[in-house]
């Protein structure tokens, strides 16, 4: 019987970006490791990161040792405020990784939320998936219930609706709902189908209104849901495709 096919076959990759493909590390520690003479092709010590490689086809080995191979993981994850989505940090601040259960392979965040914003993150070993999530042309609907300052008035959801001007960029057309108003606060339902840094918060300053909490609450057709803060859990292959849905 013929042995399956990787499904990383035919693919060529620069070294440094099939050791993250592999589950060893990010590809900045990818890169350190090859330049210090840790990893091997086909039996030869490569130094050089930007070295082309096929990831199916070559043997690729780290201080001698096969690749970890783990199968596809894809975490759901409640960030909780004040948790950054890095793997160290440099002011000691908590970080998303400081969350995950022991014995997680290898992965990491698609896209991020800063610090002071909670909700649904995703972490994955997969490439090609984070890709189809971040990339323009596939990007995938984000959900997020947004709690301001004040009432926005109808002028101000129809610019944030439209696309606002900011500094060196317009925004795309969002969809905007008001969930809920008092005299003080609004609770909106934004759905963006892009994600820049402190996008909804820059949008919101645009109009008048200061962005008092921020929840990502859903990714194309996949929603956070019950999952407590700080709690993660593996997707199965039907939430994958919610994710890409939407």
């Amino acid at each position: 019987m013929a042995a399956p096919k990787s499904r990383h076959a035919g693919r060529r990759v620069q070294l440094h970006r099939a050791i993250s493909k592999l589950g060893w590390g990010s590809r900045t520690e990818a890169w350190e490791w090859i330049r210090t003479g840790q990893v091997g092709v086909d039996g030869r010590v490569v130094t050089d990161p930007l070295t082309w490689v096929d990831v199916g086809r070559q043997r690729i080995t780290r201080q001698g040792q096969q690749p970890p191979g783990p199968g596809r993981v894809v975490l759901a994850l409640h960030k909780p405020r004040g948790i950054v989505t890095t793997r160290r940090d440099e002011r000691g601040r908590p970080t998303v990784f400081d969350l995950l259960p022991t014995g997680i392979p290898y992965v990491f965040p698609v896209g991020r939320l800063d610090a002071e914003s909670e909700g649904l993150l995703i972490l994955t070993n997969d490439s090609d998936l984070a890709t189809r999530l971040t990339a323009p042309k596939h990007h995938a609907a984000r959900i997020y219930r947004v709690t301001v300052r004040g009432v926005p008035s109808p002028a101000a959801l129809g610019r944030l609706r439209s696309g606002v001007k900011l500094l060196t960029w317009t925004t795309k057309p969002a969809h905007v709902r008001v969930l809920r108003k008092a005299l003080d606060k609004t609770v909106v339902e934004m759905v963006l189908s892009e994600g820049r840094n402190r996008q909804i918060r820059r949008m919101f300053a645009a109009v008048g209104h200061r962005v008092l909490r921020l929840v990502r609450v859903g990714i194309g057709g996949f929603a956070l849901g019950k999952l407590p803060p700080g709690a993660t859990r593996q997707l199965d292959r039907t939430e994958i495709a919610q994710l890409l849905t939407g």
